[in-house]
């Protein structure tokens, strides 16, 4: 057996040990080598987090509304919290997390447990002590008003990210009917914008509120089923319209765009988030926002938009459109087996984003168009 001699040391290194420890710098280096492949040698402007569809509920394993893929409820906290340990541990921290909705399940109401369900996530993500941006998914507004919400932990709209010279701090669509909408900047040249994806729904509103009648007009002139959750066809894009989903006022779309023409001239790149996805392409028909032409519109209109970010449709999915945006829904954690993982950690620099996947959530390099 050699023996390596270690002047700075009474103990020698044997020849196994030496062994040993090269063959783990190897596949270090190798590691690292594919990291800098990806991610580039430079450090990155900062990281965020992102985590979709929890939907906690402390009851046995469900199944979805087909009846076709397992749900996981007690297990969705538990990755929840292997996500959060993985953030707290990371090198560079994230910034921040953005937390893309459903984060308790609509059976907690049935339980009465609404309330509960939503202290136990609340303080998972505390533990971390990383600001949380939340969406506001369907399954928010199954457990909760849109008043209790705005009242509540899951609104992070109070998040001070407005700009100086900015006519469009606030999204209010009137008095009575605020939307929770709004946008914040984690570094210079750099925005992100929360929208309200149930501004305009039959859940997200109730009666007698003007959104909620104009909702319900738009979705029975496009489906007239007895029960609004059963598509109106059984493919193609009118599927969309269902009671569990829903669109944007023309408040907040008004809003978005003039928001977004600040943004053009400030050379800011803006990353738009919202519980529903807006490109038929990164999502299955089904989970689209009702008017997601609209959106698209309006994205496609300024040149700041980098990176579209949404939730809702548990298989995720990607699309890069014509304009160059990326469109990402990420994978629910609730249908995700208890031996995998659904998150992702967003490194941020000067000329692109790169999504460090973990378990279902894929790695991707999204350059900037």
């Amino acid at each position: 057996m050699l023996k390596f001699k270690c002047p700075f040391r009474k103990s020698c290194v044997t020849e196994g040990r030496f062994l040993g420890w090269w063959a783990k710098s190897e596949k270090l280096t190798g590691r690292l080598t594919r990291t800098k492949k990806m991610y580039g040698s430079l450090p990155p402007l900062f990281t965020f987090g992102v985590i979709a569809d929890i939907q906690y509920a402390d009851i046995e394993d469900g199944f979805n509304f087909k009846h076709t893929r397992k749900r996981y409820y007690r297990n969705s906290l538990r990755l929840l919290r292997r996500a959060n340990e993985k953030w707290k541990s990371e090198a560079v921290q994230p910034r921040f997390i953005i937390q893309l909705g459903d984060v308790i399940d609509g059976y907690n109401k049935k339980y009465d447990a609404s309330e509960r369900a939503l202290e136990t996530v609340v303080n998972e993500l505390d533990k971390s002590a990383i600001e949380v941006h939340h969406v506001w998914g369907n399954h928010e507004f199954y457990n909760f008003s849109r008043d209790d919400l705005m009242m509540s932990a899951l609104n992070s709209k109070t998040v001070d990210g407005t700009m100086a010279e900015d006519a469009v701090q606030s999204c209010s669509v009137s008095d009575t009917e605020e939307s929770y909408a709004y946008h914040f900047s984690p570094a210079p040249y750099f925005r992100f914008v929360v929208l309200d994806a149930y501004d305009l729904s039959i859940i997200g509103r109730k009666e007698p509120s003007t959104r909620y009648y104009e909702a319900l007009e738009m979705l029975q002139a496009h489906n007239d089923n007895d029960d609004l959750n059963h598509p109106p066809v059984a493919e193609g894009l009118e599927q969309r319209f269902v009671k569990f989903n829903g669109g944007f006022s023309q408040g907040q779309l008004d809003w978005l765009d003039r928001l977004l023409t600040l943004s053009d001239e400030k050379l800011e790149k803006v990353v738009v988030v919202s519980h529903l996805p807006v490109h038929p392409y990164s999502t299955d028909p089904i989970c689209l926002a009702w008017n997601y032409d609209r959106v698209l519109s309006i994205l496609h209109s300024h040149k700041s938009v980098v990176c579209f970010m949404a939730g809702h449709d548990h298989d995720g999915g990607y699309y890069r459109d014509a304009s160059g945006v990326h469109h990402l829904t990420f994978e629910g954690v609730i249908e995700t087996p208890p031996e995998s993982e659904a998150f992702g950690t967003v490194y941020v620099y000067e000329d692109r984003m790169a999504l460090k996947g973990n378990g279902r959530v894929s790695d991707r390099v999204l350059p900037y168009p």
